[in-house]
């Protein structure tokens, strides 16, 4: 994983509540064994019509709103089944942040382990990015190391994250690399192990 302390990006809004994850990634395409490649997939039965043409009124496909990589959206986001394909889905759509008032827990916690930033600010400041990221481009200064959100009208917010996965996210670890990182101290209790 890529790791990072600051992001200057477009945002694009997703102003619906209790997006589940069976819309973020619909089940028919959870057969896969990659990680990678579920971009194509994400938000299927919105994004396309029935005869697989894009579809004009969903508002990822705006031309305006193409080559964004920070989705603001509204409560609840990432509701429904624990499916860790709806934060490779939406990366692989080229998402780095998701902005909402709330997240469902499992979701939340998938988007951590999997490199992306969830951040949770209030519902007014969250009303605020939804109506300016109307007016694209719009742009979002993420600064990790500081939990702040900032836009070029003089917006600011701040965000709460742990620690653990800051460091997580700013190195760019995920929880392979961490246990790789104690391997030394692996192998010599192994070794006490197998030695009693």
């Amino acid at each position: 994983m890529s790791g990072f302390k600051k992001l200057y990006e477009k945002a694009v809004a997703m102003d619906r509540v209790n997006v589940d994850t069976d819309q973020i990634i619909p089940k028919q395409f959870l057969k896969r064994i990659e990680k990678t490649g579920f971009g194509k997939f994400a938000f299927f039965d919105w994004r396309y019509l029935k005869n697989g043409e894009p579809n004009p009124e969903f508002e990822l496909n705006y031309p305006e709103n193409q080559g964004a990589s920070i989705l603001i959206a509204n409560k609840n986001f990432g509701c429904g089944s624990s499916r860790e394909h709806a934060p490779w889905a939406l990366q692989d759509f080229g998402f780095s942040v998701v902005i909402a008032p709330s997240f469902a827990d499992i979701f939340y916690q998938n988007c951590l382990k999997n490199g992306m930033l969830p951040i949770q600010l209030p519902t007014a400041e969250v009303e605020y990015l939804l109506k300016e990221a109307q007016n694209q481009p719009y742009f979002l200064h993420i600064n990790l190391e500081e939990e702040k959100v900032e836009d070029d009208q003089g917006f600011t917010a701040t965000f709460t994250i742990h620690p653990y996965w800051k460091k997580m996210l700013t190195n760019g670890w995920d929880e392979i690399e961490i246990t790789i990182q104690y391997s030394d101290k692996i192998a010599d209790y192994e070794k006490s192990v197998t030695q009693n």
